[in-house]
């Protein structure tokens, strides 16, 4: 007789890995809580920083933009403001008595605006620019003038030349509050910062410069003139 051997049951063992438990999950959390907690402030100042360097960037372009456009006539002279006297380490460099900042809503009026066109390039729109939903930077500008000099021709076209400041400020400025300029002379002066962990201070220009416009007809003298150097735009004075 055959006798049949009678097959063992295999037993099951449980495993010896076990599971996360409560307590070693909330170990887990707390310690990955504490290194974002630790990063996030880099993470949100490169950020903002990016930004903001972004904005400043575009903001340099428009006033190139604008300066261009003034140039070639595309965009309408800004008023005239004469040149204080002094010298040009002095009180012809741009400050608020020659260019002050705009303090109230109807101010705006006398604005540029930079909006993007379809190719998603810069644009300059004529003042009054302030209905426009589509602009991003406000600029501020004005041609500073040497007293009796003749800036530009009956044509509009330069002929003394003259100096054009600039400012540039973002769209979201609030005339209703204090508006600061870049200066380090000025008691409203708060320049923008590029390196910021905030959304930056919408309060303050973005790009500040000024600039001289002229053509190949103005005189070596018309510039020493505006440069309060010499009295005269046609005199021979030497221009040092």
């Amino acid at each position: 007789m055959i006798k049949h051997k009678q097959q063992q049951k295999q037993q099951i063992h449980p495993s010896n890995e076990s599971g996360f438990t409560i307590i070693e999950s909330l170990v887990a959390m707390l310690v990955v809580t504490i290194l974002l907690a630790a990063i996030a402030p880099t993470i949100v100042i490169a950020t903002a920083t990016r930004v903001q360097s972004k904005r400043v960037e575009l903001a340099t372009q428009a006033a190139r933009t604008f300066i261009d456009g003034v140039k070639t006539g595309a965009v309408t002279i800004p008023a005239t403001t004469t040149a204080p006297t002094g010298t040009l380490a002095g009180n012809n460099l741009l400050n608020t008595t020659s260019m002050p900042v705009p303090q109230t809503t109807t101010s705006l009026t006398s604005l540029y605006c930079v909006t993007k066109d379809t190719n998603n390039s810069l644009a300059i729109t004529n003042p009054d620019c302030t209905s426009n939903t589509n602009k991003i930077f406000y600029i501020q500008a004005v041609r500073i003038t040497a007293t009796g000099s003749t800036p530009t021709d009956s044509t509009g076209l330069p002929k003394d030349g003259y100096r054009l400041a600039i400012r540039v400020y973002r769209s979201d400025i609030d005339v209703t509050k204090t508006v600061y300029a870049g200066l380090s002379d000025s008691s409203i002066n708060k320049k923008q910062n590029t390196f910021t962990g905030t959304l930056g201070n919408t309060q303050s220009p973005l790009v500040e410069m000024t600039t001289e416009i002229g053509s190949r007809n103005t005189s070596f003298n018309a510039l020493c003139q505006r440069l309060a150097i010499t009295g005269s735009t046609t005199s021979n004075t030497t221009c040092n």
